[in-house]
């Protein structure tokens, strides 16, 4: 396998490498799901294309609350099937499909009733140990333990003394979503698929009820393609019945979106050696350890608003700093909150009205011939649901087609991460960067990381941080643009990297300098790098404005008053 790279040239040529000689699969969607079905795809010797409308990862999937795991609640629930799937997904992404982008993460489950919740909750933390272990993927993680509440205080000195009798600690699992994404289309690229960014559907093509492709927009450089697919997949998450309206079918199921928010703030802020998961009225609230900071969430109310740009209020905000400051001796401020972002679960509408009550669990439909639908389900069965959705496609195709392989095929970085883990200190020595630095680049991009590091040989001033958000390289920001897909800074700051939720500032002390490294593989000139900037500026100055607003609607309209540097 080649190590396929997403440029600017590479796009251009994928869009008419896909417009040249009918696909048998065309994926609509490049979030996790899309993405994981067209490497399923490919992987099956299926010709593929995939396009996305705006960047990859750039809906849902890059505004989880980044845990790779089974969902305790679920249990709590009776939905064992739905845990089982899940932490065998877990284990098979921790040890073989990604191993240097999934890492262990240490969870505290405070106790507050003495007795009876020890045994509750021990029950429940055995038995997910237990199905972890079943099925054949869970070595690698401990296994749960139970402290008493001094042993809990010294692992968690942030608690407060009142808030706890005890504690159970038990391991999950988190990655960074967006950058996942990235890389399951960079595999999907090596392995031959045809991948567009910024390329959005605006029609589908019909011979009698059949689908047989659609009528690609190319956004960046202008101009239609048609595209001619044997079948197609409609996996676009939230915007699933939109998709479907442009068919004029309603589909066999309906997609509703709940809105979650999390908050970012310093490492220092709270003092604790392991994340935190804490019970609410309505859900779970965790707190999560991501590198110099901790991310709190999540929220989960209805949202019936722009889904693009989901907007967190002044009340949802409140709502998580006044949950976590439940348990917290030092209370977080709003001053404490460095970032904030807001994401939509797709989630299958049923008879509930509450939209936590709604499944998590995924469908796959054939609503007309040609056409493949996808939804529901949660980031951790992403593989899952992407076989499912080709199984489906394979009925249309005919011809006999391979088995699902996904399970035995690792992304791109995984292969060596380990060794190349194990010799960090002296990669450190050989090109002079720090061995933490190393270890940064390591696990965002595993085996890839020399590819960075060429890019340093090649020219030394990439090896400096940025100034502004010093956890970075240069060097990250190129790469962003000639092997990641970049194509604009919101996508380097909020998803290639994560300046954007990292920095007190959001990200606009460093735009220039991003904007003027991306110039130099993007061919920007100085008044579309002041365009850049300014597009940057205001997106963040009306998300700021956003989180004052004291309820969704008001919160959307302002979010609104910035719009898109690429309107879509």
């Amino acid at each position: 396998m080649r190590t396929a790279t997403l440029g600017p040239e590479q796009r251009v040529r994928a869009l008419a490498q896909m417009s040249e000689r009918e696909l048998d699969v065309l994926v609509v969607g490049g979030g996790i799901v899309g993405a994981g079905t067209a490497l399923d795809a490919v992987t099956r010797g299926l010709s593929t294309g995939l396009v996305e409308a705006n960047d990859w990862a750039s809906g849902t999937s890059s505004r989880s609350s980044k845990l790779i795991h089974g969902g305790l609640r679920y249990l709590e629930m009776l939905d064992f099937a739905l845990v089982r799937e899940a932490l065998k997904e877990r284990g098979l992404l921790l040890q073989r499909i990604a191993p240097h982008l999934v890492k262990p993460v240490p969870f505290l489950y405070p106790l507050q009733h003495k007795g009876w919740e020890r045994l509750y909750a021990g029950s429940g933390v055995a038995m997910y140990d237990i199905m972890s272990l079943s099925s054949g993927h869970g070595r690698g993680l401990p296994t749960h333990r139970h402290l008493s509440r001094r042993h809990a205080l010294r692992v968690a000195p942030a608690l407060r003394k009142d808030a706890l009798v005890g504690a159970l600690q038990y391991y999950d699992a988190q990655m960074d979503d967006a950058r996942y994404v990235a890389t399951v289309v960079r595999t999907a690229a090596a392995y031959g698929a045809h991948t567009a960014n910024r390329a959005r559907i605006v029609g589908f093509l019909r011979e009698g009820e059949r689908v047989v492709g659609a009528r690609v927009r190319d956004l960046e450089q202008g101009g239609e393609y048609e595209v001619r697919a044997r079948q197609v997949v409609n996996s676009t998450g939230v915007w699933t019945d939109d998709t479907q309206g442009l068919i004029a079918e309603r589909g066999q199921f309906h997609v509703k979106a709940s809105k979650g928010i999390h908050l970012v703030v310093p490492k220092d802020r709270i003092h604790s050696t392991t994340g935190l998961i804490l019970r609410t009225e309505k859900s779970v609230l965790f707190v999560i350890p991501w590198g110099r900071h901790w991310i709190i969430g999540t929220t989960d109310t209805g949202w019936d608003l722009d889904k693009r740009h989901p907007a967190a209020s002044s009340a949802d905000i409140d709502y998580l700093l006044d949950h976590v400051n439940s348990v917290l001796a030092v209370p977080l401020t709003r001053n404490d909150v460095e970032g904030v972002y807001a994401g939509l679960r797709p989630l299958l509408a049923g008879e509930s009205e509450a939209t936590s009550k709604l499944s998590r669990e995924h469908t796959v439909a054939h609503p007309v011939p040609g056409m493949v639908v996808v939804a529901g389900g949660k980031y951790t069965t992403y593989r899952v649901m992407a076989k499912d959705a080709v199984d489906e496609a394979v009925h249309g195709l005919d011809r006999r087609v391979a088995d699902c392989v996904t399970e035995e095929v690792p992304l791109v970085g995984a292969e060596g991460y380990h060794a190349l883990w194990n010799a960090r200190a002296s990669i450190a020595a050989r090109t002079g960067l720090h061995v933490a630095r190393v270890e940064h680049l390591l696990n965002r991009y595993g085996t890839l990381t020399e590819e960075l590091l060429e890019l340093v040989t090649d020219d030394p001033k990439l090896g400096e941080p940025l100034p502004a958000a010093d956890d970075y390289l240069k060097a990250e920001i190129v790469y962003a643009c000639t092997n990641e897909g970049a194509r604009h800074i919101d996508d380097v700051l909020t998803r290639r990297t994560r300046i954007s939720i990292e920095t007190f500032d959001r990200g606009t002390r460093s735009a220039r300098e991003v904007a003027e490294l991306m110039a130099t593989v993007l061919g920007w000139d100085a008044d579309q790098i002041d365009r850049e900037v300014e597009h940057y500026e205001k997106r963040i100055e009306a998300e700021r404005e956003s989180q004052l607003q004291p309820d969704d609607l008001t919160a959307d309209a302002a979010r609104l008053g910035a719009p898109d540097i690429a309107p879509v």
